[in-house]
């Protein structure tokens, strides 16, 4: 079973949407993938395509170079898997109906939510940066010109106060 301090490590971006497994959230759960999936057919109406949908084989096998899944020799799945966005897994606790679905489901949304805040903060933090670098580049050129007059003005006062040269010469 994964463990919940993990479930950032569950969460994947598809589509442009952050969503999470069947089989993780069936582990998480403690259900099989098999009755997630029943109980959310069972209730499709609840399910529309921005909260469920099943991968497409290029999205299974991109998912599966990165993370490790079983084959098909070993047991693994028979059809491609479906994935829960945020709204999704929030819905999910209405149609698993117990105890442990409703504790999982509140420390996932605050997983996304956090993944969320995060990204925000991270746009933010970038936008920041990137105002700086702005202001820095635009004031610097100001200042270039300013810091070329300042070496004119200190070479020639270099050459005007330069010491009499002493000594004598000799043919």
């Amino acid at each position: 079973m994964n463990s919940l301090a993990n479930v950032q490590n569950l969460i994947y971006e598809i589509r442009g949407y952050n969503v999470m497994l069947d089989s993780d959230l069936a582990d998480l759960y403690e259900v099989s993938t098999k009755r997630l999936n029943e109980a959310v057919k069972r209730n499709s109406l609840r399910f529309p395509a921005h909260y469920m949908f099943q991968l497409t084989k290029d999205e299974y096998e991109n998912l599966r170079s990165q993370i490790a899944t079983s084959s098909k020799a070993h047991g693994g799945r028979r059809y491609m898997p479906y994935v829960f966005t945020e709204q999704g897994v929030a819905m999910l606790s209405s149609v698993l109906n117990s105890e442990r679905a409703i504790q999982i489901n509140i420390q996932i949304i605050d997983t996304f939510v956090r993944i969320r805040q995060l990204a925000l903060s991270t746009n933010d933090l970038s936008k920041r940066v990137t105002e700086l670098e702005k202001y820095f580049i635009e004031h610097s050129k100001d200042y270039s010109e300013d810091m070329k007059e300042i070496h004119q003005a200190l070479d020639l006062l270099m050459e005007r106060t330069k010491p009499a040269k002493v000594g004598f010469k000799t043919k």
